[in-house]
């Protein structure tokens, strides 16, 4: 199936041998790109484009050839069992056009939702795949992986595909955010500077350098300044939203906290997923044992500490407005419930958002959780944080 392609790139004029075709099959030989129409493709550029002056003529006549070219079709050729199980899998996922999607219907609220997700487990007693109603894969049900509805229970599924489920029926791991980046991390910190407050107080405990000159200078011998140490006296506190849709913004959430860590040294942060309920915690790793109550947070912080929530507030409505409406577990009172507890404590509280805010009126959620801060919302960019920091400072 090779030959032809290999002319076709001879007639399209680009400079290949027969010393380039015989590498690119002992690259196949050796299974390089086996089942992957992608990694087939750079090893076949790799193999018989040595100008970098051809790769735009060699990409328009391999799109040509292998147009549409996405899986192996028949077993002739193929040994079906070297084929991984999970590729079978997913050849029984659901793929709808969104004006498919429009058709299907949700159940109409969380708790019917819950109620008929009680009932299926009750009724039923196989493995149902591609249907409406039951649990199982593919499909439009409600419940079950691989398939598509607005309003679901996701179960089995490694990874969110539409974003769209109200809980998650798994257990999902988060990694901490890394405090050590360095990459755009200085305009954040020029951004939070509006917040620090120096002070001078305490005994002479810091060598005033540029005092110890100039009194060296005029005295003609050594003559050692100090002066009371400056502290930055701005308490803050941080609240990290992570996992789950927070993936795709996951490095300038990291930048934040890198800059925020190196910038104030009264900084204490803890990390939630999608809505403030009645536990946070401080490492991902650890998050179901070590889980600390939010209520001893609001006890062990004064209401004189800054408040900065950052999350992109993208959620179902439910994980704020209802009692057991978070995704994970079964909350016995509403997000909203907790974030009117730490905005009624501490005195200045805002939320960073890194969703572009003019998408922020299409998602339900965000308008809730502003609503909910006051209109204290602000995009997480250098302008945001800016006007952010200046509320704090008020």
């Amino acid at each position: 199936m090779f030959i032809p392609f290999f002319l076709e790139l001879k007639a399209a004029k680009v400079p290949v041998t027969l010393r380039e075709y015989l590498s690119l099959l002992e690259g196949m030989d050796a299974h390089i790109a086996d089942y992957d129409i992608e990694a087939f493709y750079f090893l076949a550029r790799a193999a018989l484009v040595k100008d970098e002056r051809f790769i735009d003529r060699f990409d328009q006549v391999f799109a040509h050839y292998f147009k549409g070219v996405e899986a192996v079709a028949g077993t002739s050729a193929v040994d079906v069992s070297d084929i991984p199980e999970e590729w079978l899998r997913r050849l029984a996922d659901k793929h709808l056009t969104d004006d498919e999607k429009r058709l299907v219907e949700s159940l109409g609220g969380f708790d019917k939702l819950m109620e008929a997700l009680r009932q299926r487990l009750e009724e039923q007693k196989g493995r149902h795949q591609g249907g409406s109603k039951w649990i199982g894969t593919g499909g439009t049900s409600p419940f079950g992986a691989g398939g598509y509805n607005p309003e679901g229970v996701r179960i089995g599924q490694k990874e969110s595909r539409h974003r769209r489920a109200v809980k998650v029926w798994d257990e999902r791991a988060f990694r901490n955010l890394d405090d050590s980046v360095e990459l755009g991390t200085r305009n954040i910190k020029v951004a939070l500077k509006r917040l620090r407050r120096w002070v001078r107080d305490g005994a002479d405990e810091e060598l005033d350098l540029d005092d110890t000159i100039r009194s060296t200078a005029e005295h003609g011998w050594l003559d050692v300044k100090t002066r009371p140490e400056r502290k930055n006296r701005v308490k803050l506190l941080m609240f990290f939203d992570i996992g789950g849709s927070m993936d795709d913004h996951l490095k300038v959430a990291e930048e934040l906290f890198s800059a925020a860590k190196s910038e104030f040294r009264q900084l204490e942060y803890f990390y939630f997923h999608n809505c403030l309920y009645e536990g946070v915690w401080k490492d991902n790793h650890r998050r179901r044992s070590s889980m600390i109550d939010t209520v001893d947070v609001i006890r062990t912080y004064g209401p004189d500490y800054k408040v900065i929530f950052a999350g992109d507030a993208s959620m179902s409505p439910y994980e704020i407005t209802m009692p057991g409406g978070s995704v994970e577990h079964w909350n016995s009172r509403a997000g909203a419930a907790w974030l009117n507890l730490i905005t009624g404590h501490f005195r200045k509280s805002v939320w960073l958002n890194p969703v572009p805010e003019k998408h922020w009126g299409y998602t339900q959620s965000i308008g809730i959780v502003r609503q909910l801060f006051a209109g204290k919302m602000y995009p997480l960019t250098l302008g945001g944080l800016e006007a952010a920091a200046k509320e704090l400072s008020r």
